[in-house]
């Protein structure tokens, strides 16, 4: 070889390049797979997602610590209105309760609420909630069954 290129060599290299460039031209499409499970994403992402947002937040609720009475009341008060709650429900289906204390119209107080119960309605129970405080009054109506 004299340095010369021959039309055999220059065929032989083109086709070398053509065959290296389609190489590398083959690509695929590129496809967006989202992190947030809400949006589509992987629900294994959803503790990672909820740690870092949580070691990022700032604001932190106020902690009130409330004493030994404080609490005492209040479970009074839960205990209270729970057991009002199922005499009401109670009498609205018909169980007749000998030891009710709804057996007449009644008036409670708890806290900024006056809670008044009238059980002389034939076909419903009344309960009317009043916050002492603003004034303002809710009125529930309980139909009876039985």
């Amino acid at each position: 070889m004299d340095g010369k290129m021959t039309p055999y060599s220059i065929k032989n290299i083109t086709a070398i390049i053509i065959i290296f460039l389609s190489l590398s031209l083959s690509a695929t499409e590129l496809v967006y797979t989202p992190i947030n499970p809400s949006f589509g994403g992987s629900p294994l992402n959803a503790n990672m997602l909820l740690n870092k947002a949580q070691a990022q937040n700032k604001h932190r609720a106020p902690i009130i610590e409330k004493s030994y009475a404080e609490k005492f009341q209040d479970s009074l008060e839960r205990t209270y209105l729970n057991r009002m709650v199922r005499e009401i429900t109670d009498i609205a289906f018909g169980s007749d309760i000998d030891d009710s204390v709804f057996n007449q119209d009644s008036i409670f107080m708890s806290g900024d609420y006056e809670i008044q119960v009238i059980t002389s309605s034939v076909d419903s129970i009344t309960v009317q909630i009043t916050n002492t405080s603003d004034g303002s009054i809710v009125v529930i109506e309980v139909p009876r069954f039985g």
